[in-house]
């Protein structure tokens, strides 16, 4: 029998969702500055909020070599997703750059049936269809042939790409201090970015106090809020269930776009941010796993962190 998202998964992912949706609104708010020190500096700040994490499974001895290894190719995942997402920003719209980057769940559905892991059901694969169709309304309208914007649209791709990724790997983890864990891959991946911004020559100062300030909100809600959701949401469902909620964000992010800019959407926005909440609640209450069996590689990641 399939079994449904447990009300804790489903308001964890809620919470994760709304916080990741901000991230398009705050760096946007900070594009003078380069997008390989905005992402990098949302991260080192992320990992420094998450510092007393890492102190306590010190502690606890929970800090393996395995452990900060695979911490470490996390944080790798992380600064490609965000280095080439963030700089999508440049180059094609907000729309269509976080329509393209929420193409996670498309990867992992394909990657599911590749590998027979993690196989999604029928119900599932609709869901990510009636969602993709969604995502693809919202911003198909954005979408431009020019140069500069493919070359945009190209690396919301590879953060897309990137993001699957990030969510395969953690799903292969078995038990881990999920805060712990992210305190190292924010700390890899920022640093990560910060120094190939500054073998580019790039300052890594923030541009001015009001784009430091919105990097900060960019470490404070989506990632260290946002992104941690997801994480200990791969630990209790798959990476399809998990990908398929972040798609949710364009409808998050077209929401604060109106409330906050007083940028009204139009009919394709709003055709298809019921089109993509359709879709998130087909998956929701259709179930996680085709037949509800799990195989030993889809059991979830577990933590030493409280719940």
């Amino acid at each position: 029998m399939k079994q449904p998202l447990s009300i804790s998964v489903f308001a964890v992912l809620a919470v994760g969702v709304l916080a990741i949706s901000c991230a398009a609104i705050f760096f946007r708010q900070a594009l003078q500055t380069d997008p390989w020190v905005a992402a990098g500096w949302r991260l080192v700040l992320a990992s420094l909020l998450l510092s007393f994490s890492l102190v306590r499974a010190f502690r606890a001895e929970q800090l393996s070599r395995d452990f900060l290894k695979a911490a470490a190719l996390a944080g790798v995942f992380y600064a490609i997703h965000f280095g080439a997402w963030v700089s999508s920003l440049k180059h094609t719209s907000v729309a269509a750059s976080v329509t393209l980057v929420t193409a996670t769940p498309v990867m992992l559905v394909i990657w599911s049936w590749w590998s027979g892991r993690d196989r999604p059901s029928n119900t599932v694969i609709l869901a990510v269809c009636v969602s993709f169709v969604g995502i693809i309304t919202i911003g198909g309208g954005d979408f431009s042939l020019s140069g500069d914007a493919l070359w945009g649209d190209g690396l919301a791709i590879i953060g897309a790409l990137a993001m699957a990724s990030y969510m395969l790997h953690v799903r292969r983890l078995g038990v881990f201090p999920v805060f712990a864990f992210s305190c190292v891959a924010t700390a890899v991946g920022g640093a990560l970015l910060l120094l190939a911004a500054g073998v580019r020559g790039v300052s890594l100062v923030p541009d001015s106090p009001r784009s430091a300030l919105f990097i900060g909100l960019a470490a404070l809600i989506p990632q260290l809020i946002g992104h941690n959701a997801m994480t200990w949401s791969l630990r209790h469902t798959t990476p399809t269930i998990v990908g398929l909620a972040t798609l949710v964000e364009p409808v998050g992010a077209a929401f604060l776009a109106w409330w906050i800019f007083t940028e009204l959407p139009d009919g394709p926005v709003i055709v298809g941010c019921g089109l993509t909440l359709v879709g998130v609640a087909i998956a929701i209450t259709g179930g996680r796993s085709r037949n509800g069996r799990n195989s030993t590689e889809d059991q979830p990641a577990t933590s030493h962190e409280p719940e």
